[in-house]
């Protein structure tokens, strides 16, 4: 897809002089911003024909026992970091994700909470192991102690060091397994920054879909390793708990918080589980229009019904580093200086 052109000017000025045209593709950072944005749709897919899960149709070997890594580790790093996850879809090559980074949170946070936060995920210096032992420490190494503090609180709001801390884990343990070395990733992970309702929405529901799309599930319900599947099995568990899997998951922002620091998912749990499922149909029928009888967050959200079809179905190859409507991705290349940026606002679905 091509970038958009954004012709604005600056507000405080309407001359052309004013106007300073800037590269095409920015810096990877600016898109992860999370002064401007802070929703994001994140991917790592293996490489080297490798398999994340599944079964491979060559060998015969089974990978089924890594999706436990995946979401053991995300249950870890979800407990810890002030990262918190709406989406996620473990797949047989890749994951996906939709992460939103609570600031507010992580800014609440003493300092010993933060330096507990971190040595969750990470062992942290010897001083600071002392310290949270319960050690007494000298004036000096208690000020060292506390130089830990702002530097670990930034990493725990950091979208590179939450994937790296998924990443670089699974990579070991999966070398490990196979006998081998070397890159286990394709490349960085993938982010796409998202604007605004419509492409929170989107990607959420393309992430929960994809093993429908790929033929391993017929019905959300049945999509194991996703977010969907969880919150389903959640609400599932009071009533049948026998047939509730008691196994370690990521705790998963919920559509409606309590916590005054806590930012809720922008529509209800309810309308966004009847979209997914009426989704689902159509993609499995592959019909080429909508049932008419719609929920209601499509039409309030003026989604184009038929463009909302077609994302669905094709994939995500439509979404490049940022996903929004057209009025989002203009806002968003002028707060990051940039007039041009890799979206689908030229898509049916983002009008």
């Amino acid at each position: 897809m091509t970038g958009h052109n954004f012709s604005f000017q600056s507000s405080s000025a309407h001359s052309k002089s004013d106007t300073v045209e800037i590269a095409r593709v920015g810096p990877r950072r600016a898109n992860m911003n999370t002064k401007h944005c802070h929703w994001f749709h994140c991917l790592s897919r293996v490489c080297r024909k490798a398999w994340l899960c599944g079964v491979d149709p060559d060998t015969g070997e089974s990978f089924e026992h890594r999706r436990d890594w995946v979401v053991k580790r995300l249950a870890l790093l979800a407990d810890a970091f002030s990262i918190e996850i709406a989406s996620y879809a473990v797949m047989s090559n890749h994951y996906h994700l939709v992460l939103c980074v609570n600031l507010e949170k992580a800014n609440s946070w003493q300092g010993d909470e933060v330096l507990h936060r971190w040595c969750k995920v990470y062992k942290g210096p010897e001083i600071v192991q002392r310290y949270l032992a319960g050690d007494n420490l000298m004036p000096s190494e208690m000020k060292y102690v506390e130089s830990f503090v702002e530097e670990y609180r930034t990493r725990l709001i950091d979208l590179s060091w939450f994937m790296r801390s998924l990443n670089e884990p699974l990579a070991r343990m999966a070398n490990a397994e196979d006998e081998c070395t070397g890159h286990f990733w394709e490349g960085r992970f993938k982010a796409q920054a998202l604007l605004d309702q419509q492409a929170i929405l989107t990607c959420m529901a393309y992430v929960d879909l994809n093993p429908l799309r790929a033929g391993i599930a017929k019905t959300p319900e049945q999509s194991e390793y996703t977010s969907i599947h969880q919150r389903i099995q959640r609400q599932c568990k009071s009533k049948n708990k026998s047939n509730y899997k008691a196994c370690i998951k990521p705790k998963l922002k919920p559509f409606h918080s309590k916590d005054p620091l806590q930012e809720k998912i922008p529509f209800s749990y309810k309308d966004y589980l009847d979209l997914v499922d009426r989704t689902a149909r159509i993609i499995r029928q592959g019909k080429a229009s909508i049932d008419p009888t719609l929920p209601p967050i499509i039409d309030r959200l003026d989604i184009d019904k038929h463009g909302w079809v077609q994302t669905m179905c094709r994939g995500g190859n439509k979404f490049h580093c940022v996903v929004g409507t057209q009025s989002s991705l203009n806002r968003y290349a002028e707060l990051i200086k940039q007039f041009w940026v890799n979206g689908p606002g030229d898509h049916p679905l983002f009008k």
